[in-house]
């Protein structure tokens, strides 16, 4: 008796199922191989919380997480779920969105001071000289390493709280910029924008 012929794909399902997997598969290699890979992440704060509901309280967990690729950009996200690796996994994927880039000199500071604030958070950031090293708060300290910045005095003026930390420091970063930005912005020369007898020598490093 003649066996009929089996299909590529097996059953309906199991084609299906296949073509699935194959397709994961690629989108695993595409995500493998898109830029940011080398990015670190740091884990700011991880908090219990708890749900009050009809039969009592559900617990779940809060993280804040922020990654950087220590070449001038950084991002933060915040995650929740019911075990503390899904919250993170969450918050580390939200931060990857959020990236920013932040100009800075002779990438290790700042090119000026300035103020940050988010709801009850306020900070303040300066630029410091070489050597000088990272000297901030626990929230502030772990966005300026992920960030790549060697050198930066930063001070918290208002909320401690992690969250508003995080973002007012963010907030800050935003406002940062280099005098080329302003150069090209005004149409002058960096030299003419630092004012200085040294801006020709300051310029040659922005």
């Amino acid at each position: 008796m003649a066996r009929e012929p089996r299909s590529g794909g097996g059953s309906e399902g199991g084609g299906d199922n296949d073509r699935r997997r194959r397709s994961r598969d690629r989108n695993d290699n595409r995500q493998s191989n898109e830029p940011g890979d080398d990015l670190t992440d740091k884990l700011v704060t991880i908090n219990r919380v708890a749900k009050v509901v009809k039969g009592g309280r559900r617990f779940s967990f809060a993280a804040l997480v922020v990654v950087g690729d220590h070449k001038g950009r950084v991002g933060w996200g915040a995650g929740k779920a019911r075990e503390v690796p899904e919250a993170i996994r969450k918050a580390t994927e939200r931060a990857k969105k959020t990236l920013i880039r932040v100009p800075m000199r002779e990438g290790r500071t700042l090119h000026h001071d300035v103020i940050g604030e988010y709801g009850a958070g306020r900070v303040i950031l300066r630029a410091a000289p070489a050597g000088t090293g990272i000297i901030a708060g626990g929230p502030m300290r772990a966005v300026f390493e992920t960030l790549g910045m060697g050198d930066v005095v930063a001070k918290c003026l208002g909320s401690a709280n992690p969250h508003n930390m995080v973002k007012a420091t963010f907030a800050a970063l935003q406002r940062c910029t280099s005098p080329r930005a302003v150069a090209s912005r005004r149409g002058k020369k960096v030299a003419d924008i630092l004012g200085t007898p040294k801006g020709a020598e300051e310029a040659a490093n922005v």
